[in-house]
């Protein structure tokens, strides 16, 4: 009988960390300290040391991360943000729900993120941010990218929900931009038990105003010196994240493991030249929130996978210039080919750090498999 693969297995991180993780849990119910208070300053701390960044803010969540630093930055009605328009929906969502307008561009074909020349062109006087996804765990091109933000005068906001623990030039995700915004959804790298974000920042002033933000720009309780939200990270989630977070460093390294071995085991197989595989360019160094490989194929080797129980997404199959709720921005289909062709031939493989040799080997056999009986289709 073949191998099932899920595309995560969660049980599989949390069975030997099971009693640390209900210790942590039932030591805050034993507190009753369930909003903001010493399980939340702790995490900030241990958070900011290992991510070599000065200030580390705990909010509610992803997308939470990326509006409070939209808000932090003052940025409103009128005011443009340069974005790629392929990523999670939030990336865009965040923009638009602080009045702001998404001015999209493409991506490099590369690497899925944002083309650097394409976003400083796209650059007006409306201009107030640019902000870059590091996506699937692969920094954007940021050089580029800082310099033109320095030309024009306006920050950078890394939209770093993926890339936790990732690098660039040696520098550390979230802390090369004025914000850097993280995501601890269940399926991340550093995953809570619900949803859960950080802000981060190296700028003591915008630390401040952040944290002033995230609850309600309330400073002393009940006097309101700026029109904020409710961006707090609950306590019970704080307490998960402190025990899985030691870990961290090992899952990403099991995970970067896992993905030279599929690198080596496709091109063994001589599957290099009719799929389209990771890339980790010189001075970035990949984390692998997901393996996002490319065929034209995509579609049928989807179901191919599904049917062999193998695991499998995609991500993300429509971009933000074709969707539904952006249609008032003008754009059309053809505007960015980089980015509507990944939305058409990317599929994600089984990348978790747990995974087996044998769960790998299965995954890039039916993949083999597949390839070997469309040989007589055209490679992507």
């Amino acid at each position: 009988m073949s191998i099932k693969v899920p595309l995560l297995d969660l049980q599989a991180q949390y069975a030997p960390l099971r009693d640390a993780l209900i210790a942590a849990v039932t030591r805050v119910c034993d507190s009753q300290r369930f909003i903001m208070g010493p399980e939340i300053t702790a995490l900030e701390e241990e958070l900011a040391a290992f991510l070599g960044i000065r200030h580390a803010v705990a909010v509610s969540s992803g997308t939470d991360a990326l509006l409070l630093a939209l808000m932090a930055l003052d940025i409103r009605a009128g005011d443009e943000v340069v974005t790629t328009t392929y990523s999670f929906f939030a990336t865009a969502g965040a923009i638009v729900r602080v009045g702001a307008r998404p001015v999209l561009v493409d991506i490099d074909p590369a690497t899925f993120n944002i083309d650097p020349a394409a976003a400083a062109a796209a650059i007006t006087p409306r201009t107030k941010a640019i902000l870059p996804v590091h996506l699937f765990g692969l920094s954007a091109d940021l050089d580029p990218l800082v310099a033109a933000a320095s030309r024009a005068g306006v920050p950078i906001i890394e939209d770093a929900a993926q890339a936790i623990g990732a690098t660039y030039k040696s520098r550390p995700l979230g802390g090369i931009g004025a914000f850097g915004c993280f995501s601890f959804f269940p399926s991340k790298n550093l995953g809570a038990f619900g949803d859960a974000g950080l802000i981060t920042t190296n700028d003591d002033a915008l630390a401040k105003r952040a944290r002033l933000l995230r609850t309600h720009g309330m400073e002393p309780k009940y006097y309101h010196h700026l029109v904020g939200g409710n961006f707090r990270m609950d306590a019970l989630q704080a307490a998960v994240l402190r025990v899985k977070a030691p870990h961290l460093a090992a899952w990403t390294d099991a995970r970067r493991a896992n993905a030279h071995r599929y690198l080596t085991r496709f091109r063994d197989e001589g599957l290099g030249d009719r799929l389209t595989l990771p890339v980790e360019p010189p001075g970035r160094r990949h984390i692998y929130n997901q393996f996002v490989i490319r065929t034209a194929e995509r579609d049928a080797l989807k179901r191919h996978l599904d049917d062999r129980g193998i695991g499998n997404e995609i991500y993300y199959p429509v971009p933000f210039h074709l969707q539904p709720c952006f249609s008032d921005l003008g754009y059309r289909r053809g505007a960015f080919p980089h980015a509507e062709r990944a939305a058409e031939t990317s599929l994600a493989l089984p990348i978790y750090g747990e995974m087996t040799a044998e769960q790998q080997d299965a995954v890039v056999d039916a993949v083999a498999q597949f390839v070997s009986r469309r040989a007589g289709v055209p490679a992507s």
